[in-house]
């Protein structure tokens, strides 16, 4: 069966009520319907799902990124048995990825559709507020030297075989029009930054008319000082999936789904 309904978290983001003193909280907010999904058109994309090392090996990283836990339990527990899962199921499994270069001799990679980039010319003023942005706000000179040494794939969210692996956005849109690919389920980290704007991410995706879905459980996000006790930027996240982009998926039910298909 390629297509049947799937459990389908959405958000209705209408009609504010300007009689009362918050008039968005008239919105209909969360709900979950059956909705159709097509496995032919769609792909689970794994995005910067990362083996950065230990905290002993490189504690600049952990300094810095302090999702980075979060990220190796989700890894370790949740991708194993989703991946399987979609595997026997025949959806199609593709990879973004970034930063260090420990992709290219996979042969899923074709390293082609490289972006044109156009950089602003710097000055004295635009150099001081960059390094000011290193050292102050993120992710720390005493960091970068870690941060520099790159990432591998985490073991749990290896490519398979051919699987596609994407360095860009032009090269996703390749590999999704080689096979028809018009929907994409965003697994990785971290859902508020590298999922949604890294090359390759929901926006960019999103732009060139792709739904662009995500599955609770399946991502974390980059909190900070304020939000991070009750992971308010995850929270806050998958509601900008849900209005902007495409669905929020249930980790348990997307499961199911596939479990069914197989």
């Amino acid at each position: 069966m390629n297509s049947r309904s799937l459990p389908t978290l959405s958000y209705q983001q209408f009609d504010a009520d300007l009689s009362l003193d918050v008039s968005a909280e008239a919105y209909g907010g969360w709900r979950k319907e059956d909705l159709p999904f097509s496995m032919k058109h769609t792909a689970l994309v794994v995005m910067h799902a990362w083996d950065i090392g230990t905290p002993a090996e490189k504690p600049g990283w952990f300094r810095a990124v302090e999702y980075l836990p979060r990220s190796y339990s989700i890894a370790e527990t949740v991708f194993p048995p989703l991946l399987d899962a979609a595997r026997r199921a025949d959806l199609t499994v593709a990879h973004v990825v970034g930063g260090s270069d420990y992709y290219s001799h996979l042969p899923g990679y074709e390293g082609s559709a490289a972006p044109t980039v156009r950089r602003p010319k710097p000055d004295p003023v635009y150099e001081e507020l960059v390094d000011y942005r290193l050292t102050k706000v993120f992710p720390g000179a005493h960091n970068q030297a870690d941060i520099d040494t790159g990432q591998d794939f985490s073991p749990y969210a290896r490519p398979l075989g051919d699987e596609g692996v994407a360095a860009n956005s032009e090269q996703l849109a390749a590999l999704c029009e080689a096979t028809g690919i018009n929907h994409l389920v965003y697994v990785g980290f971290a859902l508020n930054v590298c999922l949604l704007s890294s090359a390759g991410g929901m926006v960019d995706m999103t732009r060139r008319g792709y739904l662009c879905s995500t599955i609770r459980g399946a991502t974390t996000a980059v909190e900070n000082k304020e939000t991070a006790r009750a992971e308010l930027n995850l929270a806050g996240a998958l509601w900008r999936v849900a209005v902007l982009h495409g669905f929020v998926y249930e980790l348990d039910d997307f499961m199911t789904y596939l479990e069914a298909q197989s």
